[in-house]
């Protein structure tokens, strides 16, 4: 019996965030769907590097790469941002971590519309593409018409691996701090003014500064981001950031510490689970679901996050600490074609409330900590690396059409007549 042929086309081999989706993507396909030959076309993501299946000894993975398409696949799945998918296979799925903003360009909408599924990572993500509308006009008749997706949207979230994550490790992770209580900021560092890079990291580092500074008792700050590659340069730039910050800030400051390049999934779980490590910081502008946040979880510490966006999908208001806000015109030095539009609009966090909470965690931690150990179960029973898998399987079944199977053809013997020689 032939299976059913599935090319997958994404960053898989890349150290890249797209990339780690990529790879627990394609594993749990291959959990879900046993009887589907699975093969992967190998993308590029950005200016990130490759090779990362075979430095991390991913051998399955890595067998299945192809460097070409030789035929049209049964199932052609894409692992990217809407605009470049394309109608490749007999059936088509587009998956995508979604938008970060109230708003996703016209071209996202035809991207989704060439395929048969769209998969995101959020409900965020999902009410963006089904809500986004654009009205077209006909230069010559002046006939209007609307621009929305067609096609259905569903959500697979990014499941927790739980034997990565997980307070139960042997590895460890010095960090050369003196402060025993260390807020943790995780995120590119990306273009954008001050308080309008995605992340939020400018104004992070100033709103944790304003909140501590000239107390007799402060906690540090440890920010692991990079700006675009984990050179030399860019470390230098961003501890340049760091104090340029600094100096706008008056009085005595608390300490804030850069860590800086790549990092393996054991090393990130050691720092999630480090003693000094005592609550995770994300005053993101947005997020398609907020990955990091996810994980920072299983440790059962406080998430102190921005109230909007991806990651409420998991982050139970009785279990963190959210930050309300409103929301604001996306500022034109952080847009990006085709995928940050200065037209839509991200969250902007209240300064009293960022302050008044920040205070609360490291004032009141142990009360804090009775409500945040809670999550580490409400992650496990809820959004699990073993949950995607079944909830993938789920989608898949419902939506992908059976193939037809080529089926061996068994023709009778014929039973020749004798010949007879003729005079």
């Amino acid at each position: 019996m032939s299976k059913v042929s599935c090319v997958v086309s994404c960053p898989a081999d890349t150290y890249s965030g797209y990339g780690a989706r990529s790879r627990d993507f394609v594993k749990a396909l291959i959990q879900a769907k046993p009887d589907w030959d699975v093969k992967i076309l190998s993308q590029r993501w950005g200016n990130t590097r490759f090779g990362y299946l075979e430095d991390h000894n991913e051998h399955d993975l890595h067998g299945r790469l192809n460097n070409k398409l030789t035929e049209k696949p049964d199932v052609w799945i894409q692992i990217t941002v809407p605009n470049e998918f394309a109608n490749v296979g007999k059936y088509n799925i587009g998956v995508t971590a979604g938008i970060e903003t109230t708003l996703c360009h016209s071209d996202w909408i035809f991207g989704c519309n060439k395929m048969d599924l769209i998969l995101v990572s959020s409900e965020h993500s999902k009410n963006v593409l089904e809500k986004t509308v654009y009205t077209l006009e006909n230069s010559k008749t002046g006939e209007t018409q609307e621009l929305k997706v067609l096609k259905p949207v569903q959500v697979l979230f990014e499941g927790v691996d739980l034997d990565k994550y997980t307070s139960k490790t042997e590895d460890t992770i010095n960090l050369p701090v003196k402060e025993d209580f260390c807020f943790l900021t995780m995120g590119h560092w990306m273009k954008g003014n001050h308080g309008h890079d995605r992340k939020n990291i400018a104004y992070t580092v100033k709103a944790f500064l304003e909140t501590f500074k000239n107390k007799s008792k402060q906690p540090a700050l440890i920010l692991k981001t990079s700006s675009s590659n984990p050179s030399i340069i860019d470390r230098e730039n961003i501890l340049d950031r760091i104090d340029q910050i600094r100096k706008t800030v008056k009085g005595t400051l608390p300490s804030v510490y850069l860590l800086h390049g790549d990092m393996t999934d054991s090393e990130i779980n050691a720092l999630y689970n480090n003693s000094k490590v005592k609550a995770m910081l994300s005053l993101t502008k947005g997020e398609g679901f907020g990955r990091p946040l996810l994980e920072f979880t299983t440790t059962g510490k406080p998430v102190i996050a921005s109230n909007w966006s991806g990651q409420t999908d998991f982050l139970k208001p009785e279990y963190s600490v959210l930050i309300g806000g409103e929301l604001e015109q996306v500022d034109e030095s952080a847009a990006s074609d085709k995928l940050i539009m200065k037209e839509g609009k991200w969250f902007k966090p209240n300064d009293n409330e960022v302050s008044t909470k920040l205070r609360s965690v490291f004032e009141n931690y142990k009360e804090h900590l009775a409500f945040s150990r809670k999550h580490k179960k409400h992650t496990k029973d809820n959004f699990s690396y073993d949950d995607m898998v079944k909830l993938l399987d789920s989608i898949l079944t419902e939506s992908v059409p059976e193939f037809p199977k080529l089926v061996e053809l068994k023709l009778p013997k014929l039973k020749l007549p004798k010949l007879q020689k003729i005079d």
